[in-house]
């Protein structure tokens, strides 16, 4: 995993520590900046095989987001290795101009607030499809499936829907963020006891 790069574009400091937290708790590679003229020259170096975009951040017209939109619609090469993926985050108050554009494009996004869940998700599919990783990162608790039956039905029609998640799909209760916590520290432990014990 050391050579899985993810750049996150976003200048809210809060989004950024929590991406920042949650994508190097994988072990990859992570480095944020919130400045677009910094964000095309990293982009520029090629090290990235997933960025994730706030729309607030990159807008939908200008020099950054036309390239993220080229990265994001990039055909694979003939081994069948898609280049860089790029996931944009959609905040409620860019919805409105944001989301059909992204829409009419098929362009890949979340909205925010976030599911760590669904974000996760969304990262290792993007992230098999770039053929940086063979296999999904994690299984989602299919306790909390339940009454999400149409939106696996759209991500098993095709990849485009599948990453369109529906504004009633990304809000907690308060038992989904006690579980996810209670996850998140059961792994944590699982991981440090299986590092002391190969030590």
């Amino acid at each position: 995993m050391d050579n899985i790069g993810i750049l996150i574009i976003d200048d809210d400091a809060a989004s950024q520590a929590a991406l920042l937290q949650v994508l190097g708790a994988e072990g990859w590679f992570v480095e944020a900046t919130g400045s677009p003229s910094k964000a095309l020259q990293e982009l520029a170096t090629g090290k990235w095989s997933l960025v994730l975009a706030s729309v607030e951040t990159t807008g939908v017209i200008g020099a950054l987001f036309a390239t993220l939109r080229e990265l994001a619609q990039a055909p694979a090469d003939a081994e069948g290795k898609a280049h860089v993926r790029v996931l944009f985050l959609l905040p409620e108050a860019a919805a409105a101009q944001a989301k059909p554009v992204l829409e009419q494009a098929h362009l890949p996004y979340v909205p925010k607030p976030l599911r760590f869940n669904d974000l996760l998700e969304r990262v290792s599919d993007l992230l098999i499809e770039a053929k940086a990783i063979g296999a999904p990162i994690r299984q989602v608790n299919e306790r909390f499936a339940s009454g999400r039956k149409s939106r696996e039905a759209a991500r098993d029609a095709g990849r485009n829907t599948g990453m369109f998640a529906r504004s009633e799909d990304y809000q907690w209760s308060e038992e989904e963020l006690l579980e996810y916590e209670r996850q998140e520290t059961e792994a944590r432990r699982k991981k440090k006891k299986k590092t002391t014990t190969l030590d």
